[in-house]
């Protein structure tokens, strides 16, 4: 698991003080690349690290730092695990506040305050995405909570179209695909696995009941496996493709997109995305109308020329003051 490989870079470092990615990669039996990866991970957490060039170069922690890592209990190293991973929940969650004690813990032996606040004020991570605006997780905890505490969760699950049905689940795990969160839960309403948007969850309140997780069950191959079913059945009734053709250099518009399907020559992208609905594809169109052309569906792209067409008259007279 990534965190083990975390702490062991941590404590190979205090212990022998500078070692080469290549030393990491032997000891930890993984790739160098893996080892960089790891590396950047820690910087991104705060850890000082710096990285010398030559024979004798290679990566060390900042003159004066410990990791004090015999101060850190089971939950700390789950929570630095998270963070590893790459999982940034609301910052006004409690797990996100988890994940800052067991950083600070990290950090509390540093000699060197004065230089890590110095480095941390020259970086600064937007992790917004540029177009709308990041996934709300309002019942992030609980349902961290019900997945390893094995309680049943009640949840109040919302639709694109807006309808809410409460559901019974039993959280078998969370699966993170770049902004996203998802639930992997026994839904006791459809008597089978199903996967749920976590952003879709509008309540949730974990129960005293608790419920045995299947020693068979894979989170990782029921991914795999169910991940483009769920794409093309569990979301039938939010299905609604729309082909686009932008510049190579917006594809970052797309990054918020479920996307089904990319094609490219030279500097055009042609992409179909899925949008749910007609009336949600109208109005995320005409937000990124200035960047895309709609191609299909052709009720779509009548919309798209109509509505042009209206904002064209109305820019065609002089201003009446």
């Amino acid at each position: 698991m990534k965190i083990h490989r975390l702490i062991s870079i941590l404590l190979f470092l205090e212990s022998n003080g500078t070692m080469k990615a290549k030393e990491i990669a032997e000891k930890l039996e993984v790739s160098i690349r893996t080892v960089y990866r790891d590396i950047d991970t820690l910087s991104e957490s705060g850890i000082p690290l710096t990285a010398t060039t030559g024979p004798n170069g290679g990566v060390m922690l900042m003159e004066g730092y410990s990791v004090a890592i015999s101060d850190m209990h089971d939950d700390d190293l789950f929570n630095l695990y998270l963070s590893g991973i790459g999982i940034h929940p609301d910052k006004k969650s409690e797990m996100a506040l988890k994940i800052n004690n067991a950083l600070l813990k990290l950090q509390k032996n540093m000699s060197a305050k004065k230089e890590l606040q110095a480095m941390r004020n020259r970086i600064y991570m937007d992790d917004q995405p540029w177009w709308g605006e990041a996934p709300r997780l309002l019942y992030i905890d609980q349902m961290m909570r019900a997945v390893f505490e094995s309680k049943i969760l009640e949840i109040d699950y919302q639709k694109v179209d807006g309808t809410v049905s409460t559901r019974y689940i039993h959280a078998y795990g969370v699966i993170v695909k770049r902004l996203n969160w998802y639930i992997v839960a026994y839904c006791e309403r459809s008597k089978a696995v199903r996967t749920f948007k976590c952003e879709r969850v509008v309540g949730a309140t974990l129960k005293t009941e608790g419920f045995i997780f299947p020693n068979e069950f894979s989170l990782e191959e029921y991914w795999k496996k169910s991940k483009q079913v769920f794409l093309n059945t569990c979301a039938k009734e939010e299905y609604f493709p729309v082909v686009l053709q932008l510049n190579k250099r917006d594809m970052g518009l797309l990054d918020e997109q479920e996307v089904l399907h990319l094609t490219g020559k030279d500097e055009t992208i042609t992409a179909t995305i899925n949008l749910y609905g007609y009336e949600q594809a109208a109005n995320a169109v005409m937000k990124l109308i200035a960047h895309v052309e709609v191609l299909e569906p052709a009720e779509l792209r009548g919309f798209v020329k109509r509505e042009l067409a209206g904002l064209l008259d109305r820019y065609k007279g002089s201003v009446k003051r």
